[in-house]
């Protein structure tokens, strides 16, 4: 225990020996001083301010490199720097316009140290494809980030904001605002799910968590990339068929390319290269998938019951030991040669290309929908998928969840957990969810309407209020009012890269394999929920393992062409 940790008594910390420990190690490679300067209003989240303060206090004792000063709201200092909301933290404010509105409690928690970090080395982490286009910004731009605690994609939408702040600190201010602590502000621009980005105050918006480039584009003009591609605004775009990935990198030659990090993605790649295969895992989105969405896993060998991020954090770190793992980007082609000739197969992706070997799918499922009317028009307003996410969006207030399975179940009891008032709606008598968390439904007391389905989503200009129902036995019709909706009623396999290669699909949507994981295209390869059948992480874990030697051993001796 190295000095530092010796002098204190542990009742003096508020931070974990642990946490301490790898944040002590992380500090070690901090370079330029850091200033925090905290702001808060008595008797406005004092349970919050009392936490950032804590937490900057003990951080500042970890490393002299680190400073903090406290200053109240109203103040002369407060007023200067335009700071209203309670608590606020500001990371070298003199400098930088990056500020945390509310306390990072939760997953934010890692944009902040990362942040920390990346002011301290004086770098702003941007792509070379990213930076070229931030070139063209000639105006102020203010970056609002909504996050939750418990979101594990607000992080990576916060981190894009925060490196343009310090790639142009004149130019771009980033705020990544925690909606629970903010509720005026969640509330003025109608947050419904996050990660919600607002661009200059609602010029523009965007939901969900973007690939770095794309956010750029989007910072820059104001407008979807989508729009931006039919109007032919994008830089060098000529037409509409201008590339998405608005830049190349120069190709990358590698053995095998895993799409996908989930537990399927990541164990594949511990695998191949443990077998010798130079390997890339390309992730569009964060690293984990569904698993890292999922509350608790109470089913997975070792851990009685885990959080499904902290499980992916796990595994993740793992797997970036052996292999790298590149989050945020996205395959957009994938241009296979003629099985005749020996030729590396193309991948294309919004960062760069790489030539490969062979291809492992390991894209996962994606939340399969209602259909009803009004889904769509309430998304991020009322009607959800991620619990994870969302739900603190909804203490105290009341949500329907549809669908009869673990998810449905899980997702019911941990809103039920953070103070959410909650109803199943499952279109069958029974559920098909683990007898364990009926048993814990019927505990908690949550109700349920049995056989019955949503018809349709209504409400005004900005929330979900009511949903019309219908009983599946006797037809009759009624109106629950809810302030959300939950849909948990399964996924459907995330086979568009499949169809593209020409990849067998079985009657239920997912991707035909056999033992060895191949598909019926030589070189290519899936493992986890894309290929259907027992959809738990255990299963992605072994097929993954499979595929990556089934990979090995077909590059060793193409059985194609025997």
């Amino acid at each position: 225990m190295s000095p530092l940790f010796k002098k204190d008594k542990e009742s003096d910390w508020f931070l974990p020996e642990d946490v301490r420990k790898q944040l002590s190690k992380t500090f070690d490679g901090l370079k330029g001083k850091i200033v925090l300067e905290v702001f808060s209003k008595t008797g406005v989240n004092d349970e919050f301010s009392s936490y950032m303060f804590k937490f900057c206090d003990d951080l500042a004792r970890l490393t002299n490199k680190i400073k903090v000063k406290r200053f109240e709201i109203p103040s002369e200092r407060a007023t200067e720097l335009g700071i209203t909301a309670s608590p606020t933290m500001c990371i070298n404010p003199d400098e930088y316009h990056i500020r945390f509105l509310g306390a990072p409690v939760g997953e934010e928690g890692k944009a902040f140290i990362t942040a920390i970090m990346l002011v301290s080395l004086n770098m702003h982490g941007l792509s070379e494809v990213s930076m070229s286009v931030l070139q063209d910004l000639d105006k102020e731009r203010l970056v609002q980030v909504f996050v939750s605690p418990t979101c594990p994609y607000c992080p990576g939408q916060t981190m894009h904001a925060i490196k343009c702040a310090i790639a142009k600190p004149n130019l771009v201010q980033a705020e990544c605002v925690e909606m629970s602590e903010n509720p005026k502000l969640t509330e003025q621009f109608n947050i419904g799910s996050v990660p919600h980005t607002i661009f200059n105050g609602g010029v523009h918006d965007s939901l969900g968590l973007m690939p770095e480039e794309r956010f750029t584009v989007e910072l820059v003009y104001l407008k979807s990339a989508e729009n931006l591609l039919e109007d032919g605004d994008l830089p060098g775009a000529e037409d509409k068929k201008a590339p998405k990935h608005f830049g190349t990198i120069e190709p990358g030659e590698v053995d095998l390319v895993i799409i996908g990090a989930g537990p399927a993605g990541l164990t594949a790649g511990i695998y191949a290269v443990r077998a010798g295969l130079k390997t890339v895992v390309l992730e569009k989105n964060i690293v984990g998938g569904q698993v890292a969405l999922t509350p608790v896993v109470e089913n997975y060998p070792g851990f009685t019951t885990v959080p499904g991020k902290q499980l992916m954090d796990i595994m993740g770190e793992h797997a970036r030991e052996y292999v790298p793992v590149h989050e945020g980007e996205g395959v957009e082609t994938i241009t296979m040669p003629d099985p005749k000739e020996d030729m590396p197969i193309q991948v294309t992706t919004n960062r760069g290309a790489y030539s490969t070997k062979a291809i492992i799918l390991t894209t996962g499922a994606a939340y399969r929908q209602l259909g009803v009317p009004g889904e769509t028009r309430f998304f991020g307003r009322g009607v959800n998928y991620c619990a994870s996410c969302d739900g603190y969006l909804y203490k105290g207030k009341s949500v329907a969840i549809v669908g009869g399975g673990n998810t449905a179940l899980t997702d019911a009891l941990h809103l039920k957990n953070l103070g959410v008032d909650v109803t199943i709606i499952h279109r069958r008598e029974e559920f098909r969810a683990q007898k364990p968390l009926q048993d814990s439904l019927e505990h908690e007391k949550i109700p349920v309407l049995w056989n019955t389905v949503v018809e349709e989503i209504d409400g005004d200009d900005r929330r979900v209020h009511t949903l019309k129902l219908r009983n599946t036995k006797d037809e009759t019709t009624s109106e629950l009012p809810v302030d959300g909706l939950f849909v948990a009623i399964g996924q459907e396999a995330a086979t568009d890269l499949a169809k593209l290669l020409g990849v067998t699909l079985k009657e239920d949507g997912f991707v035909e394999v056999d033992t060895h994981m191949r598909t019926n295209i030589p070189r290519i390869y899936a493992a986890g929920d894309l290929t259907g059948g027992l959809q738990q992480i255990v299963t992605a874990i072994g097929e993954g393992s499979i595929a990556a030697m089934s990979a090995f051993e077909d590059i060793s001796h193409p059985y194609w062409k025997e």
